[in-house]
């Protein structure tokens, strides 16, 4: 019984009330509450419609050096994100209209989405000759 006391004083710390509080038994059986899962990238969605803000140039994490091509896009549903764009060269421009997948660039921390290319504004990756 010491270490139910001990968890209700805890409890009446934190202000909660120790009614709310599971049980040990509780505890036992169900395990411990899972955090509600974070919304994905698309939010829920395989692709997902965006109009271009603006064009960008992005720095890799520490063993790469390069420039990566990224645009702002605002999404459909009113957010706004940065995207990478595939491929080399691209024609994307001001309110251009691209489709957005989900699809992390492991080495640009923070961009978490991709450009589909050849669809909508953004042309295909040309031929090399």
């Amino acid at each position: 019984m010491p270490l139910r006391a001990l968890l209700r004083a805890v409890a009446s710390l934190r202000g909660c009330p120790a009614a709310g509080m599971a049980t040990l038994n509780q505890m036992h059986r169900q395990g411990r509450p899972r955090p509600p899962p974070k919304p994905s990238a698309t939010f829920g969605r395989p692709q997902i419609k965006g109009v271009v803000i603006k064009n960008l140039i992005r720095k890799p994490k520490k063993p790469n050096s390069a420039n990566r091509k990224c645009v702002r896009v605002r999404l459909s549903n009113g957010k706004e994100a940065v995207c990478f764009v595939p491929g080399e060269g691209h024609n994307l421009q001001e309110h251009h209209v691209v489709l957005v997948q989900g699809g992390r660039t492991q080495d640009l921390p923070g961009v978490k989405l991709t450009v589909v290319r050849g669809k909508y504004d953004c042309a295909h990756v040309q031929k090399k000759k």
